[in-house]
């Protein structure tokens, strides 16, 4: 039983890279054609898998249903959810929140920009990057007491200093260094323990927004970076005044 159920889940996973044959199915857990129909159909008869009419499989609504209701109940992405619709419609750009997990970055909410025409582009929300590879990782691993990475010598040293430089100025940047050609600056939401337990950050296509012109958005971000500290009941760092972002918060938010 249990191995069935570690191969109806790394399947489950798999597909969310996109939708996959029968075979493909059955190579991505590495079972014969009938195992993996047999896990497939229990799939789809519980919502979690859909079968397209090519007969290829894709992740079923019962799947989105959940990660809906599971985003929903991290409580810093609905405190967040006015400042980032107020930062997006002040800059115009991409404005995404993130939370670090087993040292990855998790997107929880993501408002397109103008530039964000291309209907094929699927959300971040609920996808995973590397955090030592993006500014909003950065952000996330300087504001925890370890960097949590795997790295060694040369590699972690660098990464120390990168942290170390993120830490003082409170914000990171980046440019077309995580698959997308994009430039990218994010800052922590501190916890009440000052400690980053999110970030936020602005990003645009790197042929529209060279790094220069994006860097005149930092104090924008930081501003909303330190409202949304507020609204959660956080600690933030008293840099920069909230009133920047135009939504100063009533009462702060409850952490249950």
């Amino acid at each position: 039983m249990s191995q069935s159920v570690d191969r109806a889940l790394t399947l489950l996973g798999s597909l969310g890279d996109g939708p996959v044959t029968l075979e493909q199915a059955a190579g991505s857990i590495g079972v014969h054609k009938s195992t993996a129909l047999r896990l497939l159909r229990t799939l789809e008869e519980h919502g979690f898998v859909h079968r397209l009419s090519d007969r290829r499989y894709r992740v079923g609504g019962r799947v989105l249903s959940l990660a809906q209701r599971a985003l929903q109940e991290i409580d810093v992405r609905q405190v967040a959810a006015p400042y980032l619709a107020a930062l997006n419609e002040r800059c115009g750009c991409t404005v995404q929140l993130a939370v670090l997990q087993d040292d990855e970055v998790l997107y929880l909410d993501e408002l397109a920009g103008r530039w964000s025409t291309d209907p094929g582009r699927p959300s971040r929300i609920g996808r995973r990057a590397p955090a030592a590879g993006t500014a909003i990782g950065r952000v996330l691993l300087a504001g925890t007491a370890t960097t949590g990475t795997a790295t060694t010598g040369t590699a972690t040293d660098t990464l120390a200093t990168d942290l170390a430089a993120v830490r003082r100025r409170g914000w990171a940047a980046e440019s077309a260094e995580h698959r997308e050609a994009v430039t990218c600056v994010a800052a922590p939401v501190a916890g009440s323990d000052g400690r980053a337990v999110a970030a936020c950050a602005i990003s645009a296509p790197a042929d529209r927004m060279p790094s220069a012109e994006l860097l005149r958005l930092v104090p924008e971000l930081l501003c909303t970076a330190e409202a949304v500290s507020l609204a959660y009941g956080g600690s933030p760092t008293p840099r920069w005044c909230e009133n920047r972002c135009g939504a100063r918060p009533a009462a702060r938010a409850s952490r249950t």
